[in-house]
């Protein structure tokens, strides 16, 4: 197997070796320094690195189809808020006995309502193996309907991407009301325990932020498989020519949503993971604005290096972190002008950019000498 085709590369070295160490540093400084000290990692902080490494899941997931599969999908963050609400529905039913009307007991936002007893589709959800379930199914099922009508209608380009952002836009819409029994404008939230520990205790905190950066290790390489094998060059064969794909015989609507609908259970594992660490879920997740900010993590990244979309989304939103805090009203001019300027500098992105300059200059190294073609001709011309 050659090095364009290893299922790990260069950058998929260094990305998991540098993903590792910091796995291990985080919980070291958080639960092996004193507190006081000065090489301390606050527990709020180990919190807010696992957002992060769950926004890049999010921003794997998403370049995993536009970057191979030319599929812009401006709906995203449904997938991603469907999977938080699994785990947000697994998480209520963890509080204990909040009100009334029997068994099994409901979420307190549900007495407040004067629901009589607890709707169906949250039965199950006491039980965290079913709640992992519908974290990938509930995610995955919608992507498959959904790439299955669009892309067997042949719905291509802009108007697939107004489709997913409408899609998105509609399911925040339907959370937001109170009778779809999920906690309405006030979504999920006041969780108190995961699997048997408190969400709040700093070694829970630890663990999820562990378990999120071993889950975008393993997103990663499900993605790299996906994208090295042959079935990944198909999938830039429809991305880069989709009428000369089909013309060869293949069926790029069955590439595209087996694509889209592995896209759509990572993302739905991202939300699952982001939820108890930000301790509440709600229908903004839902918001178009949070899966085009998606998008531009993916592009400063470097869309179709995987490595450089997870990259993008940790850096996007650190810069978010501290921006909002010290000129709270200068992000969304901060963001508009960042997606400027990497689109006229750097439109392959930071991560695409370094690879080819680097991997250009190798190239040309690697090239044999050119021939002493003047000398060749000269001893002709004697002849």
């Amino acid at each position: 197997m050659t090095s364009r085709t290893a299922l790990i590369d260069t950058k998929g070295w260094i990305f998991l070796a540098a993903l590792a160490v910091f796995c291990l540093a985080v919980p070291l400084l958080n639960l092996g320094v004193a507190e006081g000290s000065g090489l301390h990692l606050p527990t709020y902080l180990v919190s807010l690195f696992g957002k992060y490494l769950a926004f890049a899941l999010l921003a794997l997931s998403l370049d995993l189809v536009w970057g191979y599969c030319g599929i812009l999908s401006l709906g995203h963050g449904a997938f991603f808020g469907l999977g938080g609400y699994a785990m947000g529905m697994y998480l209520m039913r963890q509080i204990g006995p909040r009100g009334v009307y029997g068994n099994p007991v409901l979420p307190d936002f549900m007495v407040f309502l004067n629901y009589k007893e607890l709707p169906w589709y949250w039965l199950g959800f006491d039980n965290f193996a079913f709640a992992a379930l519908m974290v990938l199914a509930v995610p995955g099922l919608l992507a498959f309907v959904f790439g299955w009508l669009a892309f067997r209608s042949r719905v291509t380009g802009v108007y697939l991407s107004i489709i997913t952002q409408a899609m998105t836009f509609a399911l925040m819409l339907a959370f937001f009301r109170n009778d779809m029994g999920l906690g309405g404008n006030n979504g999920l939230t006041d969780f108190k325990d995961i699997l048997g520990f408190p969400v709040q205790a700093q070694g829970t905190r630890v663990a999820l932020f562990v378990a999120t950066g071993i889950a975008l290790a393993l997103g990663y390489l499900v993605a790299r498989f996906m994208t090295v094998s042959a079935y990944g060059k198909i999938l830039i064969a429809v991305r880069d020519a989709e009428p000369r794909t089909r013309f060869l015989g293949y069926r790029p609507e069955h590439y595209k949503t087996l694509a889209f609908t592995v896209s759509a259970m990572m993302a739905g594992v991202a939300g699952a993971l982001y939820v108890p660490q930000v301790g509440i879920i709600n229908p903004g997740e839902f918001a178009p604005t949070n899966s085009i900010e998606a998008v531009i993590w993916v592009a400063v990244g470097g869309r179709g290096t995987l490595v450089g979309a997870a990259l993008g989304a940790v850096i996007v939103n650190y810069a978010k972190t501290v921006l909002t805090g010290a000129m709270p009203d200068a992000w969304l001019f901060a963001l508009g002008a960042l997606f400027v300027v990497v689109t006229l500098f750097l439109p392959k992105g930071i991560v695409g950019s370094l690879i080819e300059r680097f991997g250009g200059r190798r190239a040309r190294a690697k090239l044999p000498p050119e021939p002493a073609i003047a000398p060749k001709l000269a001893e002709e011309g004697q002849g």
